[in-house]
């Protein structure tokens, strides 16, 4: 006769308080310990293996693998499976050991938690600020507003929507996002300059949560030959522009610009100004991308502990890619004891990017047997926030782009495949449906009318501003599905993409276009286009049918622009496949991007080559800050 349990199982203050009622053993479980589910389903194999052996055990009541998963998110399961591995462990000969799994998970906790902070870690998002200053990434504000709602809907916690002293476009922006996002904190970054945190402070004002993050230089070299200040005027502008936002909201965040080349002692001394001048929040990042795992772990250590009044904040970092180890760097500060990290969708940023915010994330939760710690995001959103931001931007994802990049879970190896059929986990640690990879699924057709196809872009988290833009995104998804017989999601997130950029940036806009080509001819291409308007006819031949595209609409154009760069990306799989075409431009110094989808890539190189047109002649210039996070 095997011993009987009965659990209750309690979230308190972050922790799993399990009570015990038990017959016939001697055990006791107390406070602050919590069963480790990672390593209770290691114990029967891993996640497939024990799906199995609870379906073989009991077939009407055993947990799916889904399930399991969810297990090991939430940190606890349900009294009856846990009672149905107490009875197959004790099946298979094995009985479980309770004990030994509440003191492990007891050490894990000491060993990742510090004694004023919890197990969750914040994540900030700053896809639209820094992500934003890789070239040609501009965006407009309904694309900001769309990846707004994309992040709120995966959990994100703060958003910095932008610089809002940068523009009045960034403004806009900024207090647009403001206004609509209600359960995310909504940031602006700030110099530590009075009328930049003036100007983040009115922009983030309609939010119900919003954030104003300032930030100043405080290595030896910017401080010299960039801000020409003194350390102590350094110090001084700092908490100046601390308690200059706190006028506008409680939640302060500093962050010291180029902190890896900083002085340890001068970081301790700004940062302990800082906060006793009311920040909430202390971000120490890697601008230059310079530091290495073990180099950043230990100066993020000695930092908070050099900090007298540091148990008052929470601590952030912030990690370049400019040597490939920004989210390596990321989770070295995390285990040191940060609770915030910042990141983008795809690691897009200047120069070579960013922390990954996909990467970060899953790594905490697959590795959380090592972190213990959580995260609020929604991981089936991830996939979905990652196309949307490529398509925006312009920017594809590289397909072996860990997590979201289509081969992230494609086997090539005969040995890996049958591996991978036989038993999931024997090649894979996460599973492509937890991160929102799916099989292309069919979703609207030719005879779907205009609320089927407004049910489905809610869906998808496409939330369109008006009618007008719904009625005129109905009407390219009723061309585009007489061209195409089957629609996917990944269509419809294209198709709305290109004409939102149509409805917004009418400067430019693709009426038709006829393409001659002929072996041993140059290809003749004649475009129809509205200039502010006025219809235009353009032709010109070129070297190639794209090149006679572009030379055919800069014949009227004159815009002097220089293209950096075309791409063009199948959006689905067969040859009905939309075409997604991306255009860089550049011209005196400023460098912009337009995107166009079409069945016919030629109409898409057109639409993309005119989009980017138009926001040349629309951008305002932006306000040079002293320097980056």
């Amino acid at each position: 006769m095997h011993t009987i349990f009965t659990f209750y199982v309690v979230k308190m203050s972050n922790f799993s308080i399990i009570a015990a009622s038990l017959k016939n053993c001697p055990m006791t479980i107390g406070q602050n310990m919590q069963l480790n589910i990672d390593r209770l389903i290691a114990y029967f194999g891993g996640v497939n293996a024990l799906a199995e052996a609870l379906k073989q055990q009991d077939p009407e009541n055993a947990a799916s693998t889904a399930a399991i998963y969810k297990w090991r998110v939430r940190g606890s399961l349900p009294l009856a499976q846990l009672n149905r591995l107490i009875a197959l462990a004790e099946a298979q000969g094995r009985p479980l050991d309770l004990n030994a799994f509440m003191q492990q998970q007891t050490t894990l906790e000491k060993n990742t938690m510090t004694t004023s902070q919890n197990n969750r870690v914040i994540i900030f998002d700053t896809t639209m600020r820094d992500g934003e200053q890789s070239p040609g990434a501009s965006m407009t504000k309904e694309e900001k507003i769309r990846i707004a709602r994309q992040l709120e809907k995966m959990g994100v916690d703060v958003i910095e929507a932008g610089f809002a002293a940068a523009s009045p476009g960034d403004f806009e922006s900024v207090n647009a996002i403001a206004k609509i996002i209600t359960n995310a904190t909504v940031c602006s970054l700030a110099r530590a300059v009075e009328n930049d945190v003036r100007k983040a402070g009115e922009a983030v004002s309609p939010a119900p949560k919003k954030r104003i993050h300032t930030f100043i230089a405080t290595s030896p070299i910017h401080m010299e030959h960039k801000l020409k200040m003194k350390p102590q005027q350094v110090i001084d502008a700092a908490v100046k522009a601390v308690k200059i936002a706190k006028e506008y909201t409680d939640d302060v965040e500093f962050s010291a610009e180029d902190a890896v080349r900083s002085d340890l002692d001068f970081l301790a001394k700004i940062f302990t100004a800082v906060i006793e001048a009311g920040a909430t929040t202390i971000n120490i990042p890697d601008t230059v991308g310079y530091s290495i795992p073990s180099v950043w772990y230990e100066r993020i250590s000695n930092i908070i502990k050099s900090v007298p009044n540091s148990n008052k904040v929470i601590w952030s970092t912030h990690c370049h890619n400019d040597l490939g180890m920004a989210v390596a760097n990321s989770l070295a500060a995390v285990q040191a004891g940060v609770r915030q990290v910042e990141c983008t969708i795809n690691g897009l940023g200047e120069r070579a990017g960013n922390a990954s915010l996909e990467e970060i994330v899953m790594a905490l939760k697959v590795r959380h047997d090592l972190f213990g710690l959580e995260t609020g995001i929604d991981t089936t959103q991830i996939v979905p926030a990652s196309k949307l931001v490529s398509t925006i931007t312009g920017y594809p994802v590289q397909p072996n782009k860990a997590v979201v990049g289509a081969n992230a879970f494609a086997h090539e190896s005969g040995i890996h495949q049958d591996g991978v059929l036989k038993h999931p986990e024997t090649y894979e640690i996460m599973t492509a449906e937890s991160v929102g990879w799916a099989t292309n699924r069919l979703s609207l057709g030719k005879l779907s009318g205009r609320n089927a196809f407004k049910t489905k872009l809610a869906e998808l988290g496409i939330a369109l501003e008006s009618e007008e833009a719904l009625n005129a995104a109905f009407a390219r998804f009723k061309e585009l599905a007489d061209k195409k017989r089957e629609i996917f999601d990944e269509d419809l997130h294209a198709l709305v993409s290109d004409e939102m950029g149509s409805l917004h940036a009418e400067i430019y806009k693709f009426v038709s276009q006829k393409i001659t080509t002929e072996t041993g001819e140059a290809p003749r291409a004649e475009i129809v286009f509205n200039l502010c308007g006025e219809e235009k006819h353009a032709v010109s031949t070129g070297s190639g049918p794209v090149d006679a595209v572009f030379k055919a609409i800069e014949s009227v154009a004159q815009s002097g622009a220089v293209l950096q760069l075309y791409s063009v990306n199948a959006v689905t799989a067969g040859t009905e496949s939309q075409g997604e075409t991306s255009v860089r431009l550049e011209r005196a110094g400023r460098v912009v991007s337009g995107q166009g989808a079409d069945t016919d890539i030629l109409a898409a190189a057109a639409k993309a080559y005119l989009a980017a047109l138009s926001k040349l002649e629309t951008g305002a210039e932006k306000v040079k800050a002293q320097g980056g996070i």
